[in-house]
């Protein structure tokens, strides 16, 4: 019974070092998380920690950093996917009373990867469609698309962007193999629907109060040839109506946004309205 417990053991001491050794991160980093997940209170909304990233600044390709897939954790700039993710990690791990490091960086791989797998660069979700899907299947994120009104349209959802323009990924660019794996994927996503809430109908309604919640996902629909979601962050209600909270490009770090979201929305040509995802 000792050497089992001692064979036990040490396999569980290899596998950590195993894990560790695919997670990118900075003392700074682990800090502000363990922080967080001292500092929240038990009811802490998903709203309470993203308003805790405001200011932070906005930097995209943050995850591609390495030259293998590894779980990278980057709390001092951030894209509106990672906001999403390090936010939606940290209300997880509160919901579920686990408040410690490592309890963070499993809840992130859980959500940041295919059922939670970390098994190279195509096993990461790109597509936040498949995201939706993969993390509603492991019951951690619901998509709301009722009632109708105000989700009145359909997406139809038409993958390509990534096998077709696959020098805009250093991944794919360094290793042109894996297209094939990206493109199965996005065969797989092709003809999927989702009903949506056209900006049109982004309104200040009462309905539209009690279908969206504060701290629920907003993923904005687009109709750029191969892309389904151009955006993502999180709604805030307001007086004059919903705002959304998001790492942006255009103020160069996490705000919310000072106009409504129907007015922010109108502003961009593609996007054509938003899918709406509940934390659960």
């Amino acid at each position: 019974m000792n050497m089992k417990r001692y064979i036990i053991g040490v396999m569980a001491f290899l596998l950590s070092l195993s894990v560790a050794a695919q997670i990118t991160y900075t003392k700074a980093d682990s800090l502000t998380i363990c922080r967080l997940l001292k500092e929240a209170p038990a009811n802490a909304s998903t709203l309470w920690f993203a308003r805790q990233f405001h200011g932070r600044p906005y930097v995209a390709h943050t995850l591609e950093v390495n030259d293998s897939e590894q779980l990278v954790v980057n709390t001092r700039e951030l894209d509106c996917t990672t906001l999403v993710e390090t936010v939606t990690a940290l209300t997880l791990c509160v919901k579920q009373e686990k408040r410690q490091w490592t309890d963070y960086l499993q809840t992130l791989r859980t959500l940041r990867y295919r059922q939670g797998v970390l098994n190279g660069y195509p096993s990461r979700l790109h597509y936040f469609t498949d995201w939706i899907l993969d993390k509603q299947q492991m019951g951690l994120v619901s998509e709301i698309q009722q009632p109708n009104p105000p989700f009145t349209a359909v997406q139809h959802i038409k993958g390509g962007f990534m096998s077709q323009h696959p020098e805009y990924y250093k991944a794919l660019k360094a290793n042109p193999s894996l297209v094939k794996e990206i493109r199965q994927q996005e065969k797989a996503l092709t003809g999927k629907t989702f009903r949506y809430i056209p900006k049109q109908e982004v309104k200040n309604t009462r309905l539209m109060r009690q279908t969206i919640k504060d701290g629920d996902i907003l993923a904005i629909t687009c109709k750029k040839k191969g892309l389904e979601i151009a955006h993502l962050g999180f709604a805030v209600w307001q007086k004059d109506g919903l705002h959304l909270l998001n790492a942006s490009q255009l103020h160069h770090k996490v705000v919310t946004e000072p106009i409504p979201l129907r007015q922010y929305l109108g502003k961009h040509k593609t996007h054509t309205g938003i899918r709406v995802i509940r934390i659960k």
